[in-house]
């Protein structure tokens, strides 16, 4: 086992470019099963989340060449029901995405139960209730879902029971190539999900309305290769932000997609955090004020995490620890998952004062001045926020079971140190 160990009080200062968008990436590489053509994929990131992907498509038959750094060639001319290995499917969340792109080209999937991370129940009912909706069949079991259809899928009016990320992308890819016209009402649409419908209308999909909670898809035969670029990753970018400004340095973001950030820079402006763009660019520099903007009449301001276009559940733990720095008091609620605030008791460890209301809210009161621990990571968004947390502190932290911070950051502890911050790896 791998850790970081971090030696805190250094300022963040040059340039860096994020790596692709994870959250893309995976149901972009599921959606290459609906062709046999070849597609070529650029900005691949290559994180943990990824290359289990990777593998669970080969087991099925999938070709995948890299062509290039971080450039993938897909096949899936040749795929195969093979059986999915389940330990591979429980270490991602993203394995259920298989799902619709199998019932749409080969009308069957055995598929073991998803994993991921541990931040409470993550039900999977919405993904079956749309896929039912479109004519599939599922049995479930404790061992794994059995979903089959009787012939092509077919269009249909789904309403989602919840605007699920997941459940929306799987909707999606069995309905481009169902017979008919399907409108999937209480969409999710994440700048990811945005990127799968143009990645699937540049194959030959035909689907309007992107970027609203309401799209219309109307079915095609089938769709051919192409070549497309994956965009960057704006939970990374948030985290160099908030890296930058817990440690007083002067960044610039290149290549991050300024246009899918109003609302988390409404958010950060109430955390004191501003930054400037220039294009394509975001610029975060030395002088943030770090002060909270209560509510009128002074009241505490609460920072609630929202489905898109609202504040992202993934960057609550970054945002939290940018308000340990700052001058001021917030409450912070993630009403989605149960368990997302417990690693704020690590956080209390390191000289925080963070009172944990109940399991989806806390609060707290900064600026604190934090000091060096050993940590353990428990899922990559709170991994990350830890190594932002030891890089405010004051003296050295060992961040351990880094792998979870792996899964979707890549190369993370070079991209710091080229910042100049003091992280190594070490083996324990």
């Amino acid at each position: 086992m791998e850790t970081f160990v971090i030696e805190g009080g250094y300022k963040l200062t040059g340039e860096i470019t994020p790596s692709g968008n994870k959250n893309a990436a995976l149901p972009l590489l599921t959606a290459c099963l609906l062709t046999d053509e070849p597609v070529i994929l650029h900005n691949m990131p290559l994180i943990g989340d990824v290359l289990t992907m990777k593998m669970l498509l080969e087991s099925l038959g999938v070709e995948i060449t890299e062509i290039a750094p971080h450039s993938w060639k897909v096949q899936a001319g040749n795929v195969r029901l093979a059986d999915l290995d389940p330990d591979h499917c429980r270490k991602i969340r993203a394995s259920i995405l298989l799902a619709g792109p199998m019932l749409g080209r080969y009308g069957k999937i055995e598929l073991p139960p998803p994993g991921g991370d541990v931040i409470g129940r993550r039900r999977v009912d919405t993904h079956f209730l749309a896929l039912e909706a479109m004519g599939a069949a599922i049995v479930y079991s404790e061992r794994e879902f059995s979903l089959r259809t009787s012939g092509r899928l077919h269009g249909a009016d789904v309403i989602l029971d919840e605007a699920s990320v997941t459940a929306t992308e799987n909707a999606i890819m069995a309905a481009v190539t169902a017979s008919g016209s399907t409108i999937i009402h209480n969409a999710a649409s994440e700048p990811h999900i945005q990127e799968l419908c143009e990645f699937l209308n540049h194959l030959g999909a035909d689907i309007r309305q992107i970027g609203s909670n309401t799209l219309h898809i109307e079915g095609v035969d089938q769709l051919h290769g192409g070549e497309y670029t994956i965009g960057p990753d704006y939970l990374e970018v948030i985290s160099f932000v908030g890296a930058a400004a817990v440690t007083g340095g002067t960044l610039r973001i290149r290549n991050a997609a300024p246009r899918y950030l109003n609302m988390i820079e409404l958010v950060f402006s109430r955390l004191g955090v501003l930054w400037q763009t220039e294009g394509e660019d975001l610029i975060i520099s030395a002088d943030q004020k770090l002060e909270i903007t209560p509510d009128l009449g002074g009241a505490i301001p609460q920072i609630t995490s929202m489905p898109w276009p609202g504040f992202p559940t993934d960057l609550m733990s970054i945002a939290i620890v940018v308000a340990t720095q700052a001058k001021g008091t917030a409450l912070f609620h993630d009403w989605m998952y149960p368990s997302r605030m417990f690693f704020t008791d690590k956080l209390v460890g390191m000289g925080a004062r963070i009172t944990l209301c109940d399991p989806h809210r806390c609060i707290i009161l900064g600026p604190n001045h934090l000091l060096g621990e050993k940590l353990d990571s428990p899922d990559i968004r709170a991994g990350m926020a830890l190594v932002l947390a030891a890089l405010a502190a004051e003296g050295t932290s060992e961040i351990r079971n880094i792998g979870q911070i792996e899964r979707g950051y890549e190369n993370i502890d070079q991209k710091m140190a080229a910042l100049g911050a003091h992280i190594k790896r070490i083996k324990a």
